[in-house]
């Protein structure tokens, strides 16, 4: 496996930390590491509201990236709770999408860290409303 998702993977352990925040808020029983085309790993956890505001690992990663003035990705990692479904959920394939329109399908997505099966954003959002091939 290429030592850039190890890096990625760790980063994403280091921040996977299931807590309760109050009765109504959870948070990180996902994370997730995005590395920039920088080289730079950012990582963000999933944020659970009752009423729906929360976020995802993956966007909240991609979020920190953004806050941090970088805006393409290149790999993504999420540990998920169930080992082997890393697959980034509709809202967050979208704004990958957005964020790159005539360059996502060449984003990096790492379904199974134990395994090292990785495949593209294109592989599993071939036809998107935004695509411009």
């Amino acid at each position: 496996m290429d030592k850039i998702w190890e890096e990625m993977h760790a980063a994403a352990e280091a921040v996977l930390n299931a807590r309760q925040i109050s009765e109504f808020v959870s948070a990180g029983e996902v994370s997730a590491a995005v590395l920039s085309k920088s080289g730079r790993i950012y990582t963000g956890v999933c944020i659970d509201t009752c009423s729906t505001l929360g976020i995802c690992a993956e966007r909240n990663a991609i979020f920190n990236m953004i806050t941090n003035g970088e805006y393409e990705i290149a790999r993504v990692l999420c540990i998920a709770p169930i080992e082997g479904k890393g697959a980034p959920c509709g809202a967050c394939r979208e704004l990958m999408v957005q964020l790159m329109p005539t360059s996502y399908k060449d984003i990096e997505i790492m379904l199974d860290y134990r395994t090292g099966k990785t495949i593209t954003l294109g592989e599993i959002t071939p036809e998107w409303w935004i695509d411009y091939d």
